[in-house]
């Protein structure tokens, strides 16, 4: 990392805080997959999980330590020797590990959900940071709902945890209350009241809750803060965190008001923002800024008019900084497996032979099907095989008869299961609850049905249909996605691709106290 005073350093918690997210489960596979895309694009430190949380979460943070080499690899750990351990443990491969231990410093958190006195969180601060030094000299301490702290009380706390050995200090604004101009007073205060503070770096952690976690986080920059803590798409808890893409490319926007520089590539933001809601099911919205579908799109005459003349008018970063290529018509089904490959190294995937193998026939399926293929109906294509790796659950075959004829809908299905075929016919008040049904017959189990929602991925009557579930159980939230030219397939398969997630997603509990 540069010691230049003016670079930030981009902390991507998409894989830990972003997972927390009610829906939001990512399996091994697919956590490398965004672990990897983070790396190519020049994040500095990825935390990559909570070790202790599970079994499943100490492997992903294992095997991303082993894997990554140019990023910083993070676990958290609550300010407990077990934590600790166990995350020590888990980073241990990495070229460059660290460890992020918390603890609450508020008034209501430390009476309410630590039950503890100021003077026994200080001396858990102290503890926690000394033992996590005895494993690595990289160490970050966070103080969770920092910015509705005590000032006295926290300037200690930051004071204690640098003279113990933390090297970077986190100040998260946990339920996202901040302003920027309160929270910009926050960095101030600690910047001049704290005598050691120049032996470590600032790092902020925002939440969303009021819209305003990237104005914060911006705010707490120039305040004196080198180290952002955010998620691709602003993923995270309740309204989510500062999102990533925003943070980097208001930095790079507007340098003459903000001095600042990050060593994120920005052309990969869109691949990984695309990667990201595929994999977690959290469909981009499509006015969000910087990676949303409208985002560079200009429908109002006076701006169509005004981006002929000069783009600048109405645009104040291109579209190919943040790697979106223009969309046209591109392949049909004449089209040869090379130049299908150079398609979607331009589009952003490098994938391997198999993973090409599989693309391309459902590639030539597709073009059978449709005569004009899209740009987005690749992207489609590709983000459907991403989310169909390692299943427990695959569909088989589907039949569906339905109209004004056949009444009841009947769907017949077969699935597989475990590597053995099943098979029913099952009815319903529709062709798609006649599926699930069948889904349900097949595959036994109490998960509610919260979400199930369709959208075109292009234009035209034979556009692929992209389809999302969303499946609770007890508690736990999965989103499944698929996307296929006939709507009811689509559906099937998200709703299995859901329950793949729950499979993986019953593995896990979260710990006490789990947040910062």
């Amino acid at each position: 990392m540069s010691n230049d005073n003016n670079r930030i350093i981009i902390f991507d918690t998409t894989l830990r805080d972003g997972e927390q997210s009610p829906g939001a489960s990512m399996t091994l596979d697919e956590k490398l997959r965004i672990a990897e895309v983070l790396e190519e694009m020049g994040v500095d430190v990825i935390e990559a999980g909570f070790p202790i949380a599970s079994d499943g979460d100490f492997e992903a943070v294992n095997e991303i330590a082993k894997t990554i080499k140019n990023s910083t690899i993070c676990g958290l750990a609550r300010a407990t020797h077990m934590d600790i351990d166990r995350c020590a443990e888990a980073i241990k491969p990495a070229e460059s590990g660290r460890i992020h231990t918390f603890i609450a410093t508020s008034p209501l958190h430390m009476k309410y959900k630590l039950q503890m006195e100021p003077d026994a969180v200080l001396e858990k601060v102290i503890d926690s940071v000394t033992y996590a030094r005895k494993f690595t000299d990289n160490v970050e301490w966070s103080c969770e709902d920092g910015s509705r702290s005590d000032h006295d009380f926290l300037c200690r706390c930051v004071e204690a945890a640098i003279e113990a050995g933390a090297g970077t200090i986190n100040v998260p604004d946990t339920v996202g209350y901040a302003v920027p101009d309160e929270f910009s007073a926050l960095i101030s205060m600690l910047m001049n009241r704290v005598p050691n503070i120049d032996k470590a770096i600032i790092s902020v952690h925002c939440h969303n809750d009021l819209g305003l976690a990237v104005a914060n986080s911006l705010a707490a920059v120039q305040a004196g803060a080198r180290q952002v803590e955010c998620t691709v798409n602003g993923l995270g808890e309740r309204a989510g965190n500062a999102a990533a893409e925003e943070v980097v490319m208001a930095l790079k926007t507007r340098h003459d008001h903000m001095p600042f520089t990050t060593d994120i590539k920005t052309e990969g933001i869109i691949k990984a923002s695309r990667l990201v809601s595929t994999v977690t099911g959290f469909t981009v919205q499509p006015n969000k800024a910087i990676v949303g579908a409208n985002a560079f799109a200009h429908e109002s005459g006076i701006h169509q008019d005004g981006m002929l003349k000069n783009a600048q008018t109405y645009e104040i970063m291109t579209p190919e900084s943040v790697g979106l290529t223009q969309s046209k018509l591109v392949m049909g089904k004449h089209s040869g497996r090379h130049a299908f490959r150079e398609k979607l190294k331009e589009l952003g995937y490098e994938l391997g032979d198999n993973a090409v193998s599989d693309v391309f026939k459902r590639f030539k399926d597709l073009a059978d099907k449709k005569k004009d293929i899209y740009d987005e109906d690749l992207i489609a294509l590709v983000d459907d095989q991403v989310v169909r790796s390692d299943d427990r659950v695959a569909v088989e075959s589907l039949e569906i008869k339905c109209g004004t004829v056949h009444r009841p809908p009947m769907a017949g299905l077969s699935l597989v299961v475990d590597g053995d075929v099943k098979s029913c016919e099952s009815t319903g008040d529709g062709p798609v609850d006649a599926a699930f049904n069948a889904i349900k017959e097949l595959f036994p189990h109490s998960a509610r049905l919260q979400l199930y929602q369709v959208h075109a991925v292009t234009q035209g009557t034979d556009a692929q249909a992209e389809v999302t579930v969303r499946l609770d159980e007890d508690g736990r939230t999965v989103n499944g996605q698929s996307a296929d030219t006939d709507t009811i397939v689509a559906s099937v398969k998200a709703y299995v691709n859901a329950l793949n997630k729950l499979l993986e997603k019953r593995k896990k509990s979260a710990p006490d106290a789990l947040s910062a």
